[in-house]
């Protein structure tokens, strides 16, 4: 189903690619939509329990693509280096590909806690009440990992 890395020799174990996932400031979730283009858009997001959430308001293209075909992948770069002299840049990457669904109740809570420890953990209270009083006007996608991939250059 999925094509085996090119460069077997930058290819990174799950382990390492895991984290990158796990630490990375933002992703990029690709979609397909009915007009037969794919959609990239950046997302904050958090991964936990062997999967990546996110949260986005009610519609929205992404939405509509993943109502179309909720197959997506979704990319993190880590860290980076230019090195002009070589004419190559330095850097580590994690792919994944899963199914994008929806999450309701304890599930969505969980997954927007997640993500305010993540980005906002001095403000933990607050993002309680945050949550509690925006939480209708906000959906939250689970990626449900299929296959997770990562590379180095170093």
């Amino acid at each position: 189903m999925f094509k085996q890395m090119r460069r077997q020799e930058r290819k990174i174990e799950i382990g390492e690619a895991e984290e990158i996932l796990k630490n990375g400031e933002y992703g990029v979730l690709s979609t397909n939509g009915e007009n037969g283009y794919s959609y990239g858009t950046p997302v904050s997001y958090v991964y936990f329990n062997n999967s990546v959430y996110f949260h986005c308001a009610l519609e929205g293209q992404k939405l509509e693509n993943i109502n179309f075909n909720n197959k997506v992948s979704f990319c993190v770069v880590g860290k980076t280096c230019v090195v002009p002299e070589k004419f190559s840049t330095k850097y580590e990457s994690t792919i994944v590909f899963g199914e994008a669904i929806e999450v309701f109740e304890e599930e969505k809570n969980e997954a927007l806690l997640e993500i305010l420890k993540k980005y906002s953990p001095n403000f933990i209270d607050k993002g309680k009440l945050y949550i509690k009083n925006a939480g209708d006007k906000t959906k939250v996608i689970k990626i449900s990992i299929d296959k997770i991939s990562g590379k180095s250059i170093r």
